[in-house]
């Protein structure tokens, strides 16, 4: 685990950031709120061009709950077969579109607490659905920032929640609504697990990673 970096070090990083992407964008393919839970859902331990694949043919007939209910658990789990952990995710979805229309009348909530109620939701999922659709400055830690975060020092914690915390508490306020976008994409594209991409990074001479590949 890194050390924490400063106030000044952590602005220029997302500086940085802003000026090479200016407006990141969540890659999951989805149409409205309820179709990104649902895309965000079956992305757990599953790549998003994976899930994007599955779908593609899935929102054209069942981009609402209730749609999705009709639809029922054996068509779901067809088109979502080639997603890790298929069986338990359509079951999720299908409890997760039961509740929406019978207690929320259908419209995805938009408070953390009630999405976390969400069969299949957690708080990383629900943090992506807050900040990607309705805009708040949430942020959603996935094993990509977890890794950025401790490995850089822009956000060193022991577990997601401290990390979570630590982007809070340290980036800047003008940074925080695209700050776990991209953060995730540096860590996708760039500071990958196994073999960084430190000679082409663009903050490496901000960055503490001892090991870089330089």
């Amino acid at each position: 685990m890194a050390k924490q970096l400063d106030y000044h070090t952590i602005r220029e990083i997302f500086a940085r950031f802003h000026a090479a992407d200016p407006e990141p964008k969540g890659e999951l393919e989805h149409v409205n709120a309820y179709t990104l839970v649902v895309a965000v859902a079956l992305s757990a331990q599953a790549t998003d061009a994976g899930v994007n694949r599955a779908t593609r043919a899935l929102w054209p007939i069942a981009d609402t709950p209730q749609k999705m209910l009709d639809l029922g658990l054996e068509g779901l789990t067809e088109h979502i077969k080639t997603i890790g952990l298929f069986r338990q995710k359509a079951k999720n979805v299908i409890r997760m579109s039961d509740i929406l229309v019978n207690e929320f009348g259908g419209v995805v909530p938009n408070s953390r607490a009630a999405l976390e109620s969400l069969p299949g939701v957690g708080r990383k999922t629900a943090n992506v659905v807050l900040n990607m659709w309705w805009g708040m400055p949430t942020q959603a830690v996935d094993t990509h920032i977890f890794r950025v975060g401790n490995r850089t020092g822009i956000a060193p914690g022991k577990d997601v929640v401290a990390v979570e915390r630590a982007i809070e508490d340290q980036i800047p306020a003008d940074y925080q609504h695209h700050a776990h976008h991209w953060m995730i994409l540096h860590g996708r594209y760039h500071c990958k697990a196994r073999k960084p991409m430190c000679p082409t990074c663009i903050i490496r001479d901000l960055c503490q990673f001892e090991d870089k590949t330089l």
